[in-house]
Formats: structure tokens, C-alpha cells, sequence
């Protein structure tokens, strides 16, 4: 699950949210405050297997998730399924839960949402349905709506994609080296933002290590990039015995050139400087071959 820079259209997914620095967990939104959702006692019970999710060993997860979602929808009359829909969709990106699962997820939300709309924010799509279009557009699942919201968050995803395309920064690492994005045509390249206070970054940073390992001698680069000091990322480099490139973006001139909400979020171009896919939450390393793939390592 993602935490975040901040919460502006378009919102991404699951993951670390980055606000004020600090990690904030997403199914806190469930948490009963003074002024928040007031859930049954059926809703309850939804809720708290939602929190609990995280805990659960990983090929135990896929089934509770997919299980979540036909309880959600199985609720009746109840003012808070669209809520429980999109929180549970936040966390199914995490990791490989699986295609089935995803798409049960996905058709949870687009049933919540047909149900029981919500109005625009400030005249920008509700996020639920970001929520939504995200998933159709990076998870490549079947999911839709007929409402103009979610048709207005896939061209805004759309448009964000393209301005990727065409990206470039240019951003010092630990070890004092420049990196330049477009000067590194003719390898593949993988940008991974990340935070050392992120849970999902943390697990996640064996996995790159692994990436790097495995294809680095077919010109292959990780570029992870955090805005974080080099106070707080050298220890936690030199811990996890990461070898490749730590960028410090301390302005976050290219977390926002990047439209970068939450981490971690990935993004990889092949030797073409095409982007070619991207992920908007934490990956495995299978997550990841079948990503580099499509950038033609083999």
C-alpha cells in the first residue's frame, strides 16, 4: 500500500501515502473518529478484516482479499460500501495478488460506485473513480462506469502518461554522480520512487536488488529516486546492501514532473526511451521480469 506526497487528482493507488513527510496508513480512513464514518455492525467486521490484511502471510492474501470483495458487494443498504470498496482496491495493487483477485476488487468499486455516485471534488473526479481507472489502466482489468467522472480520470491518466513519455531530469546520487534520464538511450531503464519510511518501499527494495542483479549485464538501470536526505538514505542503503543508484530529489521537482502521489510508483523505458508500463505500487520480483519484458529483456 502507497503513502503519499500529497492527495491531488489524479490520486494514486494503495501504496505510501506522502504527506508531511510522515507514512500514513490508508485503512485508517475506517477508523471511527469524532467526525467520521459510522459503520454497522456488519461494516465493522468488513473493516476490520481490511485492516488485518497487511498481516497475513503472502499466499494467504490473494483469497481474503477476493473474499472481502464479494462480502462488499454482498452488503445490503449499507452507507459505507463505497468506502470499503475503495480502500480494499487501495491495497489490491500491493504486491501479486493475482489477476482474478484484482478483477473482483475492481468490480466491487464499479458496482459501489453505480450505487451510490459521488459528487465531484472541486470539479475534479471523486477519487474512488481515479481509484477505478487506475486499475482498468495499469492492472489491466475490466472494470467501468458510465458516470462523465471516470471517463474524466482516464483521459487525465492518459494525459499524465504522455507527459512521462517525453520526461527527462537530470539528478545527483549518493556517490556524487549525475544521472540524466535521456542520456540513457539504448539501455533499459527502470525509475522507482521510494521513501525509506515507507513499508511497502522496504519490502520491496530486495526485489529491485534482485532486478538489478539479475540484468545489469544487459545494460539495465535502476534509478530510484526519493526525496528524502542523504543522512536518512545512506544508512538505510548501506543496510539493505543496495548497489544500485540512490537519486536525492530534495526540491521533488521530478516527484511532481512525475505527478508522484504516493510510493512507491515505478516506471520503466526501454532502449528507445519509450516508456513502456508502470506500476503504481509495490512489485515482486515476477512482477517485475514480466514488466521488464515488454522493454525487451529477456
Amino acid at each position: 500500500m502507497r503513502q503519499a506526497i500529497a492527495r491531488k487528482a489524479p490520486v494514486a493507488a494503495g501504496l505510501c501515502f506522502l504527506a508531511a513527510g510522515a507514512a500514513l496508513f490508508y485503512p485508517a480512513r475506517l477508523n471511527a473518529q469524532k467526525n467520521g464514518p459510522v459503520l454497522t455492525d456488519q461494516e465493522k467486521l468488513v473493516s476490520a478484516q481490511i485492516k488485518g490484511l497487511r498481516s497475513l502471510p503472502d499466499d494467504v492474501r490473494p483469497g481474503a482479499t477476493k473474499t472481502l470483495a464479494i462480502q462488499i458487494r454482498g452488503l445490503s443498504d449499507s452507507p459505507n460500501r463505497l468506502l470499503l470498496a475503495d480502500t480494499l482496491a487501495h491495497l489490491s495493487t500491493e504486491g501479486d495478488l493475482g489477476q482474478d483477485t484484482v478483477q473482483e476488487v475492481a468490480a466491487t468499486l464499479a458496482s459501489a460506485l453505480k450505487e451510490a455516485p459521488p459528487p465531484e471534488n472541486r470539479g475534479q473526479p471523486a477519487e474512488p473513480y481515479y481509484e477505478l481507472a487506475r486499475l482498468v489502466r495499469y492492472e489491466h482489468v475490466d472494470g467501468s462506469s458510465d458516470d462523465p467522472q471516470f471517463a474524466a480520470a482516464m483521459s487525465q491518466l492518459q494525459a499524465k502518461d504522455a507527459l512521462i513519455e517525453n520526461a527527462n531530469f537530470s539528478l545527483t546520487g549518493l556517490d556524487g554522480k549525475t544521472w540524466t534520464l535521456q542520456d540513457l538511450r539504448g539501455q533499459v531503464v527502470l525509475v522507482n520512487f521510494w521513501a525509506t519510511w515507507c513499508p511497502p518501499c522496504r519490502k520491496e527494495v530486495p526485489e529491485l536488488e534482485a532486478l538489478y542483479d539479475r540484468f545489469k549485464s544487459q545494460s539495465f538501470v535502476v534509478l530510484a529516486i526519493t526525496y528524502e536526505d542523504a543522512s536518512k538514505v545512506q544508512p538505510f542503503v548501506t543496510d539493505f546492501h543496495i548497489l544500485y543508484p540512490e537519486l536525492l530529489d530534495p526540491t521533488r521537482e521530478v516527484i511532481k514532473q512525475f505527478q508522484v502521489h504516493g510510493v512507491p510508483e515505478s516506471f520503466i523505458y526501454d532502449r528507445d526511451g519509450k516508456l513502456v508500463t508502470e506500476a503504481m505500487d509495490l512489485r515482486t520480483e515476477g512482477q517485475f521480469i514480466k514488466m521488464l519484458a515488454q522493454a525487451g529483456l529477456q
